[in-house]
This record gives C-alpha cells, structure tokens and sequence, in this order.
C-alpha cells in the first residue's frame, strides 16, 4: 500500500484476512467441476507432491527494493498463455476473501487489502481453475515450473516481471496463512486456486500456491 511502513517479518499484517486459515476453504476459489465422470485429482507438475503436510517454502531471495504504487491491470504468463484482465477483490461479510464473479472465469481477483504488486511484501491474485461450463483463467497454473515468467501490466502503463520460485499444494483446512499473507524482506506474488480431488459438495479438497519474486 501507499506509504506502509515495513512491518517486521514473520508476523502476520493487519491486512490479512480475519478468517485466513479458511479462506480458500470455505468460499473463496473453490469451483463447481464441470459435468461428466469425476476429473482426474489436480497435482502440482513441478514436483508430482501431492497435498503438503506442513508450510514450508525454500529461502527467499535478498531483499528487492519497492516500485511506486500503481494498480494491477492484467495478468500474463507465457508459458500457460494467461493473458487476463486483473480486478481488485475484498472480503465477504464472512471475513473469507472475494473472488471473480463464476460468470467471469477469465478473470484474475487481485486481494486489494493487502500490498499491490512491486509494492513490500506478498501480492496475492487469486484465480478459478474451471466451472460448469469448463476451464477458467488458472486451469494451467499447476503446470508452471521454477523459473517460469510472470507479467504484471499496471494501471501507469508500466509491467512488472516476476519468475516462479515454487509451487506448493495444500490441503483447504490446513492453508498456511502466515505462508501466503506473511511479512516478506521485499515485493513478493502469491497466485492462488484450487487443486487436489473434486469432493461430493462440488468443491476441490485442495489449493495450489504460486510463490513468485521479483524477476532479476
């Protein structure tokens, strides 16, 4: 945000979600599957790991200065060609985190309580993998790899590049809120939908996380 004091690391912002530890678990990008037998289970390709146990993350990188405030206008990821119109999401009454509208699948949530892109600490876009008609804009996002370009296209014209470190799979009732929404040294990108197995309520039992920085 504009003006944010940087916040010590390891403690959890101000701007997190109140209900964080459900917020992907129960109703935030959970999706309706599409008709027909049930889908094969949705797993991470860059490891083949199934739902993590426990938050862990490899170290990030030094500390990259911030960027000036802009908005967050599109999403661009070569590799699994997303190229997506980004609009600013809040919370439910619930304290769970909004999500595009299921009529707009092509559409990226940007989390608008917490840091812009470029700006210190985690941004966090949050994407449906697929609805009742068929996939949405994060149906390929499993698929991306460490090393994997991401482009962030701002409201001042400018873009920012971003390159996946990992990618991490967890269980909807173990989300790691510190993980996801925690303190960072520097500007971070968190990119968030579902994953695992379809449960008979229509939801997926998992979520998968793409930790992104800064591009070199």
């Amino acid at each position: 945000m504009p003006g944010r004091s940087r916040q010590r690391r390891g403690r959890r912002p101000r701007w997190a979600p109140a209900a964080a530890a459900a917020l992907l678990a129960a109703g935030g990008v959970t999706l309706v599957a599409a008709g027909g037998s049930d889908p094969a289970p949705v797993r991470i390709a860059a490891t083949g790991q199934g739902p993590a146990t426990a938050p862990a993350a490899t170290a990030p990188p030094p500390t990259t200065p911030q960027v000036r405030f802009s908005l967050p206008v599109r999403l661009v990821i070569p590799r699994i060609d997303v190229d997506a119109p980004v609009q600013g999401v809040g919370l439910n009454p619930d304290g769970t985190v909004e999500v595009p509208s299921l009529d707009r699948p092509e559409q990226v949530g940007w989390y608008r309580n917490g840091p812009a892109p470029g700006r210190l600490g985690p941004a966090v876009l949050l994407g449906h993998y697929d609805t009742r008609k068929g996939p949405a804009v994060f149906h390929r996002l499993p698929s991306l790899r460490p090393g994997d370009r991401i482009d962030i296209r701002r409201e001042d014209g400018s873009t920012l590049s971003y390159q996946v470190r990992e990618l991490r799979q967890f269980a909807k009732d173990a989300f790691p809120t510190d993980l996801v929404y925690g303190d960072t040294a520097g500007p971070q990108l968190r990119l968030i939908t579902c994953g695992g197995t379809l449960a008979g309520n229509g939801h997926y039992t998992d979520n998968i996380i793409v930790f992104a920085d800064p591009a070199p």
